[in-house]
């Protein structure tokens, strides 16, 4: 596996390190070809999303959804039955655990479990402090007496 030097762009871009440890991880997961459970992920609109994976024979009570550091951790427990003695397994049943990264602000609204689907939604809530906002232009007379007692005071000091 080839490794990406991305330190050219930290001279330029500050508080992106997390991007470059998210495109090593991405690396790593493609490499080692794990693709059990499988899953979609789907757009629903601008600001919601839903994962889906395939945990066929899976209960609720197997299933461990966590988000830590944003990373969303979804682990589902061993459920082998020993008792059982199979002619042909196909159903496959082994543990498993899937990461996904997600971007700042997006959160987990909600999970639900129908016909051994697993959906997972997300929604993602940018504050109201860093949504864009527009700035009027406007010749308020608190601008107007701000600037006119900032020249009176250079006179003041020039005299």
């Amino acid at each position: 596996m080839k490794s990406i030097d991305l330190t050219p762009l930290y001279r330029n871009s500050i508080g992106f390190d997390r991007m470059a440890a998210l495109i090593d991880s991405a690396m790593k997961a493609d490499a080692s070809g794990s693709s059990h459970p499988a899953y979609n992920i789907e757009i629903i609109d601008e600001d919601r999303y839903a994962i889906t994976l395939d945990v066929a024979g899976s209960k609720e009570s197997n299933i461990d959804i966590k988000v830590e550091n944003g990373v969303l951790t979804i682990h589902g427990a061993d459920q082998s039955d020993t008792e059982k003695t199979y002619l042909y397994q196909g159903i496959n049943d082994r543990a498993f655990e899937s990461k996904f990264n997600l971007a700042d602000h997006v959160e987990v609204s909600g999970a639900e479990l129908v016909n051994g689907l697993l959906t997972v939604y997300l929604k993602k809530e940018i504050p109201e402090a860093l949504k864009p906002r527009t700035i009027p232009i406007n010749s308020d007379e608190s601008v107007i007496d701000h600037k006119s007692s900032s020249k009176s005071g250079k006179q003041k000091s020039a005299a």
